[in-house]
């Protein structure tokens, strides 16, 4: 059994040197990648992306396209054949956690055992938490973040994700505005404590220990106590710092 090592980016397409930790965890430039799209219709574009930022962090082996079509369920047994990292990208992020619904066990597993480290973008960061912030806007009817981030739900929605991480995440954070959800659903008591991840920022889990890189920060959440019901404490890290993760 391998150290679990997890690469969350938040967003963005303005740093793709945060890809060349995810790179080297998987064996270098000559790795092979996977990297998982939920195809709403433009997948192979979407694919493009991805592999052009792989590219400019170094990777000199093309990247395989999992396409799982909106729908679909992802088949891990299958797919992480040959894989040397897995990269599960961006979109919308209840669709992903619906196309890993039945593999929340399974993936983790043939990550652990094959020494396969996994990358998440935007959605596929979420997805790697135990309780997945996937979506909404508003919490028991009130506004906590700007419309246009509900990822086509309405209430805050936290769903069962692949458990890589123990902490929810939520995404886009300063760009978005979506810290205010992910402290909502901390303060609801939806999952032991969370981290928001801003556009063209990297947290890198391994271990014990959590380390950011890139332009933003990281957000982390954490209950404020009994005394305090519902309360929250926030602290953001920059680029070179790290924190323990629970």
């Amino acid at each position: 059994m391998h150290e679990r090592q997890v690469f969350l980016v938040g967003g963005g397409w303005d740093a793709a040197e945060l890809y060349e930790p995810f790179l080297r965890a998987a064996g270098g430039s000559g790795a092979r990648i996977g990297c998982v799209i939920v195809d709403e219709g433009d997948g192979a574009a979407q694919f493009e992306r991805y592999a052009g930022a792989l590219s400019k962090a170094g990777a000199t082996r093309a990247p395989e396209p999992l396409l799982v079509p909106l729908g679909g369920r992802f088949e891990p047994d299958r797919a992480l054949d040959g894989i040397d990292g897995l990269l599960v990208c961006g979109g919308l992020t209840p669709a992903y956690q619906e196309a890993f619904a039945g593999c929340l066990e399974r993936l983790p597993e043939l990550l652990a055992e094959r020494g396969v480290p996994y990358a998440g973008f935007s959605a596929g960061a979420a997805l790697a938490a135990r309780r997945a912030v996937v979506g909404g806007w508003l919490l028991d009817g009130v506004a906590v973040c700007p419309e246009e981030t509900g990822e086509d739900l309405a209430e805050v929605e936290v769903r069962a994700g692949l458990g890589l991480v123990p902490f929810g995440v939520d995404v886009h954070a300063a760009q978005w505005g979506t810290l205010a959800r992910l402290v909502a659903a901390v303060g609801r008591g939806d999952m032991p404590y969370g981290v928001a991840v801003d556009e063209n920022t990297l947290l890198e889990v391994a271990g014990t220990r959590a380390r950011v890189t890139g332009l933003g920060r990281v957000h982390v959440v954490r209950p404020g106590g009994e005394e305090r019901q519902g309360g929250v404490y926030v602290r953001a890290y920059r680029a070179g710092q790290d924190f323990p993760v629970a």
